[in-house]
């Protein structure tokens, strides 16, 4: 299957996984690009607030808070469930669990990743982004980078 026009192949040099280039925009992605299908109903772009989890099976398995994560994936979902468990009962914001929990650099925003169009952000991200309905929270989701709550803006 060829790829979009800008995006090609490459390998990473710590995983030796492909992972995916575009040239113009100069974004990486694991999964592989396909043209955006927008239907009537969805919208061009969204903007989405995060929090992640990372865990030792993460693509990079460190963040701003932590030079090397050694906590598992189960441990990562159970922290994670017991965000949104908070932010359900209304105790905190994901926006201000972010500032301080986020293993994503995003953190600094609160969470915040502002307004992305689809092909920008991992599939499984981008699937739940687009599917929210503005002002819900997440399950927890699982990519490469590791396990998020996504919390839908705009």
């Amino acid at each position: 299957m060829p790829l979009p026009d800008g995006w090609i192949a490459k390998e990473s040099r710590s995983t030796g996984k492909t992972y995916y280039y575009n040239t113009v925009t100069q974004e990486s992605q694991w999964e592989l690009p396909t043209e955006a299908a927008v239907s009537e109903n969805e919208p061009a772009k969204v903007r989405a607030s995060h929090l992640l989890v990372k865990h030792n099976e993460s693509r990079r398995p460190s963040s701003w808070k932590s030079e090397t994560i050694i906590r598992t994936k189960e441990e990562a979902l159970g922290i994670i469930e017991g965000y949104k468990l908070r932010i359900k009962a209304g105790e905190i914001s994901l926006e201000e669990l972010a500032l301080t929990e986020s293993d994503c650099s995003s953190a600094k925003q609160g969470g915040d990743l502002g307004f992305f169009t689809r092909g920008k952000m991992q599939k499984k991200f981008e699937d739940v982004s687009f599917a929210l309905e503005v002002g819900e929270v997440s399950d927890a989701v699982f990519t490469d980078s590791g396990i998020h709550l996504i919390f839908r803006t705009a």
